[in-house]
């Protein structure tokens, strides 16, 4: 397994922190990107690299008809829990465990990826999305990313490093592959109010400390309860974490109507 890989299947271990320190996608951002297939009949979607069902409890919301699929059964679980009632696979971006449109009634209307796209083969993951999308469906994409322009946020980035959907977004964004021919994309600003331990959490949900030695994680500990301790984030006390989330969608060659009522 490579160093890339080894990150991407790390959240497991480490699924707790992951359901309560990582946000919920803000509704505008997914109903934007499912918007090309809204029609009358419930619209079906893949969730990929779907972890603890962030992204699949505001698509269930929507009304949307869901299945998950993540590369790790302990993530899966942890879905299961937080969202019941949802079919979960194991399966990868570049290997979907899903039907090919054409055979019956498989094809989905969408898939979209939370937080995931950055550990994909862009071609491969451009295929397999097309394989299992009816003509006219949408791969979308989104990710929820702190602001960094706040300078106690970028602190924060510093102390617990970069990551690979920080570092893909801040040079060019993701790319897609045929048969999907370019990206249209939007933005969202919002705050999210946490407490001290909700901030601790979410550090601690990032794959570089995860898989981070017993000395980086020490540090990292310390540097962050330092930090806290500045912004007022003690005790229960709330301090708004500002984010940007940027969403992202792509349409399978085919007609561009919703699918028609069955």
């Amino acid at each position: 397994m490579s160093d890339a890989q080894d990150l991407s299947r790390s959240f497991g271990r480490a699924a707790d922190v992951y359901e309560a320190g990582r946000p919920d996608y803000p509704v505008e951002a997914v109903r934007w990107m499912l918007e090309p297939v809204v029609g009358m009949a419930p619209v079906r979607v893949a969730d990929v690299g779907a972890g603890t069902g962030k992204l699949t409890r505001v698509l269930r919301g929507l009304g949307a008809g869901v299945v998950a699929v993540d590369p790790d059964p302990a993530m899966l679980a942890a879905l299961r829990t937080a969202v019941p009632g949802v079919t979960t696979l194991v399966g990868s971006a570049e290997a979907l465990p899903l039907p090919s449109a054409g055979e019956g009634a498989g094809a989905l209307d969408a898939v979209v990826l939370g937080q995931a796209w950055h550990w994909v083969d862009p071609a491969g993951a451009s295929i397999e999305a097309a394989r299992v999308l009816r003509p006219g469906g949408v791969l979308g994409l989104v990710w929820n990313l702190r602001d960094e322009r706040v300078p106690w946020v970028a602190r924060l980035t510093a102390v617990m490093k970069g990551s690979h959907a920080e570092e893909l977004l801040a040079h060019g964004g993701p790319e897609v592959r045929p048969p999907f021919a370019g990206l249209e994309e939007e933005r969202w600003s919002w705050e999210r109010p946490m407490t001290r331990a909700a901030l601790t959490a979410m550090v601690r949900s990032r794959s570089y400390v995860i898989t981070a030695g017993t000395a980086e994680r020490s540090r990292i500990e310390a540097e962050i309860a330092e930090l806290f301790d500045e912004i007022g984030a003690v005790g229960d006390a709330e301090v708004s974490l500002p984010y940007v989330t940027r969403a992202f969608r792509a349409r399978t060659p085919g007609r561009g109507e919703g699918r028609e009522p069955t």
